[in-house]
């Protein structure tokens, strides 16, 4: 077989892949129309940060929409797959007291640079619908947002205890505190008392909650980290009453039914009575300073060492009056869970065992697993689990679930508590004290109080000279942005200098990518057509913070009658990342690292181009400029062009799971480029015949692929790439094969764009290939009417053979036995018996 004299023998990616990007750009080939007729999709991958560069794992993450978007193109979709920058936050603000520059032009800058490593990769997205959370344009309309939302009555302001980062000095949300650290800067998080803005998410709480239920293509790990997240429980709220005082703790619990083996009650260290004794106990207050400096979320609080004071009181247990209860303030209580006040049983909660061990409390057992009724407790390990309440009075016997129901009825019956739903979930505190942020659009008045800026003022943009040379928000020094005149009164006032927290720019972006009016945030006209997001692709890393942000936006701005849509996003998929060994070597008694450039690898190890000397090879992880096992996309592509790298992004691994970088592997794919090229080189319209089987073999790939990148399995559709390449390459020429290569340059399109456009005008085909469509297949030759029937001599397998589907079980036997490698290994024996399975084996008993 000869290659088309027409076609260069190798396929240059260098040349050919910025050609092609310029034609798709001249066409605005990926260009949305609101106004077309075809069904509609909505691709969109989590867009970035624009940190300076973009990393392979963007790539992998970018390069699947972009595969899926093209592929619904092909389909007949007006796909909507569009790129912008999630703008503001404090790296900006760190950059611009490091390097001195303005927040501003680092991040403009930074987007620039990455804009054009995306457009080196050949994505096809709509770049007219390209934002950027810092212009004015975008975050004025968020302002707009935040408007609404406060005369809806979802926005408040209030004095409360926030997570104070002492670094980037400013309030993070509960999710945003890591180990008792700050998410961004590490530091250990301070409690503090400030007035802060807050969003009613908690009204949300069981839409949330129940609407989890009907993400049926969200992973399943992910809904169940919303709703632990959001942590809905059903529990008893009652007092233990001070001894000998109707004064008392109201405590709420989710397990009513160990009240019987309470040992003490325990309060948060900025409960009320707390900070009433340490008013007056120095001790005390020196203890709840030390508690403001530990963890500050439940999860933290599980893990940290659990602390107490006891305060001096002792309360009546509320079943039993003679049964007096010391009262401690405790670390592992949180203010804003329940009432700030829980009783402890330590047989049945890990958290209190700890805590009575060490302070040598009682512990009794009242759950049983099995027929030991003894109140006697061993071990280190609480029992949460099902059993038999047991020295627990009338309770004794029941079950855990009849126990609970029968104490709550008690309770209620008797006036000392009653039923209460609760939820982990609190209101999202969005006030933060930095700059490089969404300016919160009111205004302070000695006179009229806290005043919304009003909408013709809007946007209340961000002043540009600013001074970074001393930490904390410069929004607060500046001399002149923040003096303004009352909107009521007119008198002078200072505009509020907090800006919102960066996760409500990222929490209803894709609804301006949807529809950018000039004059509103969106259209609900147009909104309404392209959402909810079809298949929105992104890290798992931001299951809680922006996907729950997310979806709160999307239903509160329906619940004030803005849109038409409850859920932002259809499905979810949350791929796996890109990983890389690391190099490093002991220096000063610190490990120090070195990209991949830096190190020479051979099959001895590796040593340092620098010196010759050997570094040590680490464990293959997640890419990170600390650890330098990053590479740069511009470098590999420069190197092996585009498609090889979204090829190899694609290839061998699942996309939910983690993508181990190889040397070997980019180089593997950019042959296979090569060897694609080849074949296409060998299209022949001209070319008579058939070939049945290759003819179903293609139908079959084509059907099955388009099923695999439907499910996101790029890595199956791959392989079936594979498969069918092998085989048509196999088969002689013929109008079949040439069918077959037809088919298999659309099928590389969406994956191999600039290959495919280069092949498809090589081939003569009609107009771009961007442009055209999925290929078709015949559903008859979907149905396989031939099978290879395995037969064998005493079980072992022996010969093979194709035959029509269905083929009578005589004619089979017949077959088996006309085989010569059956007659060899027969050997003369005589057949006592036949076993015939039929379309699968025929096994002979000698």
């Amino acid at each position: 077989m000869t290659e088309s004299p027409a076609q260069p023998s190798r396929f240059d990616p260098a040349s050919a892949d910025p050609r092609w990007q310029k034609v798709w750009d001249e066409r605005q080939s990926f260009r949305a129309d609101d106004a077309s007729p075809k069904p509609r999709s909505f691709v969109l991958e989590m867009f970035p940060y624009p940190s300076g560069r973009i990393h392979i794992g963007h790539v992998r993450n970018y390069t699947m929409g972009d595969v899926l978007a093209r592929t619904k193109r092909m389909q007949g979709f007006e796909v909507l797959h569009p790129m912008g920058w999630d703008a503001f936050g404090m790296p900006a603000e760190n950059a611009a007291m490091e390097k001195g520059v303005h927040p501003g032009g680092w991040t403009r800058q930074n987007i620039e640079t990455m804009k054009a490593q995306l457009k080196r990769l050949g994505f096809a997205l709509d770049w007219s619908r390209e934002l950027a959370t810092c212009d004015p344009g975008y975050y004025g309309h968020e302002q707009a947002l935040f408007l609404d939302m406060y005369q809806a009555g979802l926005v408040y302001r209030k004095e409360s205890a926030v997570n104070w980062d002492p670094v980037d000095m400013t309030v993070l949300a509960n999710e945003q505190v890591i180990d008792g650290r700050g998410w961004r800067s590490g530091a250990l998080v301070e409690r503090r008392k400030l007035s802060q803005w807050f969003l009613k998410i908690t009204q949300f709480a069981d839409e949330l909650l129940d609407g989890l239920d009907a993400l049926h293509n969200w992973p399943e790990k992910v809904r169940l980290m919303q709703e632990n997240w959001i942590g809905r429980s059903q529990g008893l709220r009652c007092t233990f009453n001070f001894v000998d005082s109707a004064d008392g703790i109201a405590v709420y619990t989710t397990r009513p039914d160990t009240l019987f083996g309470a040992s003490f009650v325990a309060i948060a260290a900025d409960h009320p009575f707390a900070q009433r004794i340490a008013a007056n106990a120095p001790e005390m207050a020196a203890f709840i300073a030390e508690c403001k400096q530990g963890g500050t979320t439940a999860a933290e609080l599980e893990t940290a060492e659990k602390k107490g004071m006891f305060t001096g009181y002792s309360v009546e247990h509320p079943l039993k009056k003679a049964w007096h209860l010391p009262v401690y303030v405790a670390n592992f209580v949180l203010m804003d869970y329940g009432t700030g006040a829980v009783f402890g049983c330590p047989a049945h909660d890990q958290r209190d065992l700890d805590f009575a061990l060490k302070y040598d409390l009682p512990v009794t057992r009242v759950v049983a697993q099995d027929d030991d009724t003894g109140a006697t407790f061993h071990g280190d390990e609480a029992y949460t689990g099902p059993g038999r309440i047991v020295n627990s009075d009338w309770l004794d016997g029941m079950s855990v679930d009849q126990a609970k129901a029968d104490v709550i009825a008690r309770a209620e019956h008797e006036g000392w508590g009653q039923a209460e739903t609760q939820y982990r979930l609190r209101d999202w505190g969005v006030s933060r004290q930095r700059y490089w942020g969404t300016p919160i659009p009111f205004v302070h008045c000695a006179t009229c109080g806290v005043i919304p800026v009003p909408k013709s003022q809007l946007p209340v943009v961000l002043p540009d000279d600013v001074d970074f040379s001393v930490p904390g928000n410069p929004l607060d020094r500046h001399p002149t942005w923040k003096h303004v005149s009352c909107p009521t009164c007119g008198k002078p006032a200072q505009r509020e200098t907090d800006t919102l927290d960066t996760f409500a720019d990222s929490s209803w972006y894709f609804l301006r990518f949807a529809s950018q009016p000039g004059d509103a945030p969106f259209d609900p006209a147009v909104i309404k057509q392209w959402l909810p997001v079809e298949q929105y692709i992104g890290g798992i890393e931001h299951a809680i913070l922006h996907l729950l942000y997310a979806r709160f936006w999307t239903r509160a701005l329906a619940h004030i009658g803005m849109i038409d849509v409850k859920e932002p996003f259809a499905s979810l998929f949350t791929q796996g990342m890109v990983t890389h060994e690391t190099y490093s070597r002991e220096l000063e008694g610190r490990p120090s690292f070195f990209s991949p450039e830096e190190v020479a690898r051979s099959s001895d190890g590796a040593t340092l181009k620098a010196d010759g000397q050997p570094v040590e090879i680490g464990k293959v992880i997640k890419m990170s400029k600390s650890k330098k096992n990053v590479v740069d996309p511009d470098d590999i592509i420069a190197q092996y062009g585009a498609d090889a790298v979204r090829w190899f992004m694609l290839s061998d691994s699942p996309p939910e799971r983690d993508l181990p970088w190889s040397e070997a592997g980019i180089e593997g794919c950019a042959r296979f480029v090569q060897r694609l090229w080849r074949l296409f080189g060998q299209y022949d319209a001209a070319a008579t015949g058939e070939d049945k089987a290759l003819d179903r073999k293609r139908d079959q790939t084509v059907a099955a692929v388009a099923a695999d990148i439907a499910a996101l399995g790029f890595n199956k559709a791959v392989a079936r790439i594979y498969e069918l390449t092998g085989a048509t390459e196999k088969a002689p020429p013929s109008a079949s094969r040439s069918a077959a290569i037809r088919a298999l340059l659309l099928l590389v399109a969406p994956m191999m764009p600039h290959l495919a456009e280069e092949a498809y005008c090589a081939i003569g085909g009609d107009g771009i290939v961007a442009d055209a469509a999925w290929p078709p297949v015949d559903p008859a030759l979907l149905v396989e009417d031939e099978v290879t029937i395995a037969i064998q001599v005493l079980g072992k397998l022996r010969d093979t053979v194709t035959v029509a589907k269905g083929l009578p079980r005589e004619q089979l036997e017949a077959l088996a036995l006309a085989s010569d490698k059956v007659q060899r290994a027969l050997d003369g024996k005589a057949i006592k018996k036949v076993i015939v399975v039929p379309d699968r084996l025929v096994n002979l008993v000698a």
